[in-house]
């Protein structure tokens, strides 16, 4: 598997984590913050956005910290329905999915900058692979404490991991990407 096939995966797999999570969620959660100087889920969402906007747009042209982003007001929530959270959110995943989309191989060892420092495009890459997963635990960490009792695990649950790894372990190897499986799976 190339490089850009597997990094669009790893993208797709913490956006689908993140869609799982607000899907669980009551509207006024995804508002929800611990103490003043916590994130809500929609600040969070809001910050991804900006970021997202301002790295891949003009990705090999253009400098990643735009200068018309405001990421301040990134974290000074605005956003005021579960529609506006999603809006902001497949927005910025639209526009970080069409720029991998549109990379070649030939692409991977130019340079682009971040803050006016350089950097290759597979650098770029996984700096916003760290980046952007670090936000989405975050997401899922809210989650959980807001639905308690109610949380659905994204993951193996709690307690059922001797039989989950049994269970993989009757059948035979497989070479597929361990995403596969799971952006397979419909979502409901």
């Amino acid at each position: 598997m190339n490089y850009l096939a597997s990094v669009r995966k790893q993208f797709e797999y913490y956006k689908l984590l993140g869609e799982q999570t607000m899907q669980q969620l009551p509207e006024e959660a995804l508002f929800w913050q611990y103490n003043p100087e916590s994130n809500s889920i929609a600040t969070i969402v809001k910050h991804l956005w900006g970021n997202m906007l301002s790295r891949w747009t003009d990705f090999l042209t253009t400098d990643g910290e735009k200068e018309w982003r405001n990421r301040e007001a990134e974290f000074a929530n605005d956003l005021q329905t579960k529609q506006e959270v999603l809006a902001r959110w497949n927005e910025g995943w639209q526009c970080l999915l069409t720029v991998l989309d549109s990379l070649q191989e030939a692409d991977l060892g130019k340079e682009v900058f971040i803050r006016n420092m350089g950097c290759t495009v597979v650098e770029a890459i996984n700096r916003q692979l760290a980046h952007y997963p670090y936000h989405i635990g975050q997401i899922v960490f809210i989650g959980k404490m807001v639905l308690d009792g109610q949380w659905q695990s994204l993951s193996i649950p709690k307690g059922t991991s001797a039989t989950y790894n049994a269970n993989k372990f009757t059948l035979p190897k497989r070479t597929e990407h361990f995403t596969d499986e799971l952006l397979k799976k419909p979502q409901s």
